[in-house]
């Protein structure tokens, strides 16, 4: 035993190897003794010294009644960060990082594949023209299926922006452009633009680019009843009675009621026809202009162009097809992408260009691409 000592208020206190001199009884006498760790049984390398207490309470009979408690003096370990702990770090997070992203990517789903339910991809939302002083405040669509006919559209534009502001329409003007390869398919596009502009719009003009209403007694006001302006007496080239082609107003809820348009007239021709029956069929009546004093030659002013071809080639099955009502397709489940919104004027008019994909389910219509059974063929 190297060394003892005691320190306290109220003790006797010890040095060297003098033996304590007990006082009084109820005397609280500590010892506290610093010494080797191997002296008392610690074989831990960390420790250097065991530093032993013994408390005692004299007793009145002299007895010393103690109680011995060690404590342990261990090394102090220095930490030092070198470039090895750095390294380690580093690829821990890189790691975390790493799950973490893929995680991400993993979750999230870009697939662009095709698919059954309508396929909808906002770029930009469109920008809207407002103008004041309408005649009402129903606000009209005009929904113009277009494709490479650019000087038509040249034309069209201006005039039909003058003409509805001249009537004060609250309208706005979107041109829908397939830029898809598959034939062409005004039926879809009107289906689509309707959805793209249903949340802002109560009613849609149904417009071909070819034909600009000279009459000012023709109006676009809001109808009760699909009404249908480019009447078989007016139109300049068709005439029979279960026509409804060229220029139709219908409200959204009617619209909406006989499902849009079919999807299965890829080509010229048809679509219009089918409309009627769907219309029928949900007991609407189909109004048209009266009283109006011009006739087929100077009503509408038809600007299509001679050269222009129509696309009236009929493939697999289709004829037998498109002669039918359709009771499967319509707004539900037209397939398609949204390219991009073009925000432009021509002239001083304003219009939205809608580029569209329509996407086609060969299995269903594979007239679509009359392409693919030439080469089959072959």
């Amino acid at each position: 035993m190297n060394s003892y000592d005691c320190r306290d208020r109220n003790v006797v206190q010890t040095s060297g190897e003098e033996k304590p001199t007990f006082g009084n009884p109820g005397k609280l006498i500590i010892f506290r003794f610093s010494i080797g760790s191997s002296d008392v049984g610690h074989h831990d390398a960390n420790i250097t010294k065991v530093r032993l207490i013994i408390t005692c309470n004299l007793k009145k009979n002299r007895f010393l009644k103690c109680a011995a408690t060690t404590m342990a003096q261990t090394k102090q370990k220095i930490f030092r960060f070198t470039f090895t702990h750095f390294f380690a770090m580093l690829l821990t997070v890189m790691f975390i990082v790493t799950v973490v992203l893929t995680f991400k990517l993993l979750t999230n789903d870009h697939c662009n594949c095709p698919r059954q339910e309508t396929v909808i991809q906002y770029v930009a939302k469109p920008k809207h023209y407002t103008n004041k002083g309408y005649e009402s405040n129903h606000k009209l669509a005009v929904l113009v299926p277009y494709r490479n006919r650019f000087e038509e559209l040249m034309e069209f534009v201006p005039y039909i922006h003058d003409f509805l502001n001249g009537q004060r329409i609250n309208h706005d003007i979107f041109i829908l452009n397939q830029v898809d390869s598959n034939r062409f398919n005004r039926a879809s596009l009107i289906n689509v633009g309707y959805l793209e502009t249903k949340s802002n719009y109560d009613y849609i003009a149904m417009h071909d680019v070819d034909l600009l209403p000279l009459n000012k007694n023709l109006t676009y006001l809001y109808p009760q009843q699909p009404f249908h302006l480019a009447a078989p007496h007016l139109h300049p080239r068709y005439h029979y009675e279960k026509f409804i082609g060229g220029i139709l107003l219908i409200n959204r809820e009617h619209f909406n009621l006989v499902n849009g348009l079919s999807n299965k007239y890829w080509g010229w021709g048809l679509e219009d026809d089918e409309f009627y029956v769907r219309l029928k069929d949900a007991n609407l009546n189909i109004t048209r202009p009266e009283n109006i004093s011009t006739g087929m030659n100077d009503t509408f002013k038809h600007i299509h162009g001679k050269d222009r071809k129509r696309d009236t080639v009929k493939c697999f099955n289709q004829r037998e097809v498109t002669r039918r009502r359709d009771r499967q397709t319509g707004l539900h489940d037209v397939r398609y992408k949204i390219i991009s919104y073009k925000s432009m004027t021509i002239g001083s008019a304003p219009l939205t260009v809608i580029n569209i994909e329509l996407l086609c389910d060969r299995n269903v219509t594979p007239w679509c691409n009359c392409e693919v059974s030439k080469t089959e063929k072959n």
